[in-house]
């Protein structure tokens, strides 16, 4: 009786120690790991790229402005407190609490990301601390498919499920596209040329093959968006091999009008212009919309083969993206 006490006394001590050992589980630590360390990185604006030696620093100017990656972690910084004001002053996103107590647009990619920036050496920025510096006026965040397979995968997978389209296309490289953002001032052809360019030069350097993203529409009532939605739904959607819709518990479906009911010049009009930018390049739509509450909009997969690219603005950019290097 004693030793059978003495065992039921040794199993209770470690029932009881359990939970006690789940907090110093390995495994648990590790996935915490795997989460918080990124967002930590992220909100330094630290990143886990090397450095990028096969791009030059400017990627190309037009007048005043330069187009180039973000140098150090002050100027990835820089470009989530621009994100901010756009995202969260401008089209009143909800932020979560590290966003909030810094005013900045903080993501755990942003440590894995490259970002390309659009600087303005006519306008300094007066810091409350250091020199003045020239201004921030458009971001692009720029995430290869390397990269994130060795980080946890693409920020798209929490709307979209492309596994079948990474799948299908196994021998090509992947980029994705995100977080694009520019002042209101500098919404003009000459910024947003600027920000292709050097996309461009990125694509080339890297032997790109496809580029794919998320696009939104303001708003999260699928209803009011009706004509655009079936706009793209019509004209716009992917073929078969480049196709992918929504995580099922998201999908939101596009083709809420016939094509009939559809009034193009209107259409056309109202759609936002990155994706009408999108769309004259040659990029396809995916299968079916995300509603995202947080930023207040209706998103639509975007993918862009590059053998897809109209061949005026590859001849417009230049086939090494001479136009406007430095």
């Amino acid at each position: 009786m004693a030793e059978g006490a003495a065992q039921s006394v040794d199993r209770a001590a470690r029932a009881s120690a359990q939970p006690f050992a789940w907090h110093f589980n390995p495994a648990v630590w590790a996935d915490q790991g795997r989460r918080i360390i990124p967002m930590m990185r992220a909100y330094g604006g630290l990143s886990l790229r090397q450095q990028d030696v096969s791009l030059p620093r400017t990627l190309g100017r037009i007048g005043s402005l330069e187009v180039r990656l973000a140098a150090n972690a002050a100027e990835v910084r820089r470009a989530q407190k621009l994100r901010w004001r756009v995202f969260y002053e401008e089209m009143r996103a909800i932020a979560d609490a590290p966003s909030k107590l810094a005013r900045r647009d903080i993501d755990p990619f942003d440590a894995i990301c490259d970002h390309l920036v659009v600087i303005d050496h006519a306008v300094m920025e007066k810091p409350a601390f250091g020199m003045p510096r020239p201004a921030i006026v458009g971001t692009y965040r720029l995430l290869r498919q390397e990269v994130a397979d060795r980080h946890g995968g693409f920020y798209t997978t929490g709307e979209f499920a492309i596994e079948g389209l990474l799948s299908r296309h196994r021998g090509l490289r992947f980029l994705e596209l995100g977080r694009s953002c520019v002042l209101p001032a500098y919404r003009n052809k000459r910024t947003v040329e600027l920000l292709w360019h050097g996309i461009w030069t990125y694509v080339l350097s890297h032997r790109i093959d496809v580029m794919f993203g998320c696009a939104s529409l303001e708003g999260t009532d699928p209803k009011t968006l009706s004509l655009e939605l079936s706009f793209l739904h019509h004209n716009a959607r992917a073929p078969a091999e480049w196709s992918a819709g929504p995580v099922p518990a998201r999908h939101v479906e596009m083709g809420r009008l016939s094509r009939d009911a559809i009034d193009m010049k209107k259409a056309l009009h109202a759609l936002p212009p990155l994706i009408k930018g999108y769309l004259r390049l040659g990029a396809h739509v995916g299968d079916g919309a995300v509603v995202d509450h947080q930023f207040g909009t209706t998103d639509v997969l975007i993918v862009l083969p590059v053998s897809s690219i109209n061949p005026r603005y590859i001849g417009h950019f230049g086939a090494s993206a001479e136009r406007h290097a430095a």
